[in-house]
């Protein structure tokens, strides 16, 4: 039973398994160390393979060859996910010509995979040669700890503001914040890096011995590009400024987009604004909301254990004061703000200091070399000139960033010779979609292998009714778990089955506002006919240059959502 009351704002019910696991793991070492010398499986046995996620690893199968292998009497073709942690974002050319050199000599599948939480991710590790990339990674000055499950994962900045001069002191907040809620544990240096283990007790100050609830995101956004969803995320911090410098944050919390099909107790939430406070309280914030949450978060319901099903428990009021009181500081009233925009602004553009940054398009932010087509290979040809820095945004694509005037030219020829810069619609750069199959084993149904085909019938589509110019946000994802963030797109959808999806649409264009379910598990084919429907009637009946989201409202197609937790299912 709950209540709200501050000694009662705890969840009395039996603790899931995974708070025992994480209990008895002994500060997340577990029996990881064994298990790597364990020749018999190319997995991880019991508690490990979870464990293993504390360190910025899943367990994956190939699983479009699942079926043959158990036919034949053989395990799954185990291989890890790894997740560099990359706050903001950012990453060298020298330490990226390794990772690419790693990706094409150590991966099953040769890829880099740019992802929408501004890292990058291996696909196909094998397990005899993880401990060769946690080094690399150390080597580089890099490390995946924390990218994973029940902790406080890689902090997104925005990548290429408007206000350029802002973005080297974002980013070095975003970085402080990593650092400062990372887990304590050595068990990472032990187990990867083969350091000995410390004499002294691990301990977590912030985390916990059960470290938190279920995963936590954070962000820095800096107005008024919202590259970064914050209203997707746990907690966000937008940076406000005076006179061209950074003086605070106005701080949001209680965003996610999570869902469980045919559960009504699980809802996606958009991130609720407590207020401003001054950049010197950054730190003391962000902790208290982290400790106030895995205090009070639901530890026996994992489906309901997000900070937003937290907030809706116990009041944001009362949430906020014991912030308050941890953090010792008082909100004040939050600074005015405007956002216009969440894609990434693709091609060259000039910063106010003069420096030129060119954003590539990735398609789903798969790096690999196609036929016709290097894009992992160009990417490396470039950082081997690049005098700069790689920013990876959340959008999944590359920005090249702090280029000069003089090295322009040459890094467009690099770019273009490989296929980086061609023609690009509005709609496909706007468009996202997950991993999905053959690697997730969430994956019902698929995503980054359907978009792109998908999207030259929608380009069809818009070319039909003479609107090629524009753009709608599309977003798709092969589970509802939503990690190509669907339910905050003008068109989402949602995995079902093979070839079989939800479809929701009124979600507003800088991402503000969740979708609704339009059509339930639907084919492709009838996607395509009701997009092709909404799209005639939009070009024809919008008002002005009204955009597709906020048309679907105003016509009645459907109703806004416009509280989650109360009308998300009406």
């Amino acid at each position: 039973m709950t209540q709200k009351h501050p000694q009662t704002l705890v969840v009395d019910a039996p603790l899931s398994d995974a708070e025992r696991l994480k209990g008895e793991s002994h500060f997340l070492r577990g029996s990881i160390a064994e298990d790597l010398n364990d020749g018999l499986t190319g997995g991880f046995n019991g508690d490990n393979s979870t464990l293993i996620r504390f360190h910025g690893m899943y367990q994956q199968d190939d699983r479009d060859i699942r079926a043959e292998r158990a036919e034949e009497k053989l395990e799954p073709r185990y291989a890890m996910m790894l997740r560099c942690r990359l706050p903001g974002g950012i990453i060298s050319p020298q330490q990226w010509l390794k990772m690419d050199s790693f990706a094409s000599e150590k991966t099953l599948y040769g890829s880099i995979r740019l992802t929408n939480r501004q890292t990058f991710q291996f696909h196909g590790i094998l397990k005899k040669d993880l401990k060769t990339v946690h080094q690399l990674l150390h080597e580089t000055g890099l490390d995946s700890i924390a990218t994973a499950n029940d902790v406080n994962r890689n902090v997104l900045c925005t990548s290429n503001p408007v206000e350029s001069d802002l973005h080297a002191e974002a980013y070095e907040w975003a970085k402080k914040i990593s650092e400062h809620l990372l887990p304590q544990t050595h068990a990472y240096a032990e187990i990867w890096l083969d350091q000995e283990k410390l004499a002294t007790t691990d301990q977590e100050p912030i985390l916990g011995k059960t470290y938190l609830p279920r995963k936590f995101k954070t962000t820095v956004v800096i107005p008024p590009q919202n590259d970064v969803d914050i209203y997707a995320n746990d907690l966000n911090f937008i940076a406000i400024s005076e006179n061209d410098q950074l003086v605070g944050f106005n701080v949001l919390i209680g965003g996610g987009l999570s869902i469980t099909i045919g559960d009504k107790s699980t809802h996606p939430g958009v991130a609720k604004d407590i207020g401003y406070v001054a950049k010197e309280n950054v730190l003391a914030v962000a902790e208290a909301v982290v400790t106030t949450q895995r205090d009070w978060g639901n530890r026996s319901n994992r489906k309901n254990a997000r900070l937003r099903y937290t907030l809706e428990r116990v009041g944001l009021d009362v949430f906020k004061a014991e912030v308050e009181k941890r953090a010792n500081i008082t909100f004040e009233s939050s600074r005015p703000f405007t956002l216009t925009d969440r894609g990434d602004r693709i091609g060259w553009v000039k910063g106010i200091d003069n420096q030129w940054h060119l954003t590539l398009f990735v398609e789903n932010g798969r790096l690999l070399d196609y036929p016709h087509r290097p894009l992992k290979t160009g990417i490396a040809e470039i950082a081997k000139v690049h005098k700069g820095d790689f920013r990876l945004t959340a959008n999944q694509n590359l920005i090249v960033a702090g280029v000069a005037e003089s090295d322009k030219d040459q890094i467009e020829k690099i770019a273009r010779d490989h296929g980086l810069m061609e023609n690009i619609s509005e709609l496909r750069k706007n468009s996202m979609a997950c991993v999905s199959f053959p690697t997730c084993p969430l994956a019902m149904a698929e995503a980054e292998r359907f978009l792109p085909n998908f999207l030259t019938k929608v380009e069809a589509v818009m070319a039909k009714y003479d609107i090629s110019d524009e753009y709608i946000v599309f977003r798709t994802t092969g589970c509802p778990n939503n990690c190509g963030r669907s339910l905050l797109a003008e068109i989402g959808l949602v995995g079902r089955a093979i070839g079989r999806y939800n479809l929701y649409i009124g979600g507003d264009r800088v991402g503000t506002r969740i979708p609704r379910l339009f059509r339930e598990n639907i084919t492709e084919d009838e996607i395509l006919s009701e997009v092709d429907s909404l799209i005639g009637r939009w070009s024809k009946e919008r008002d002005g240059k009204e955009a597709f989201g906020d048309f679907v409202v105003r016509a009645g197609i459907v109703k806004a959502v416009t509280d989650p937790a109360i009308d998300f299912y009406d």
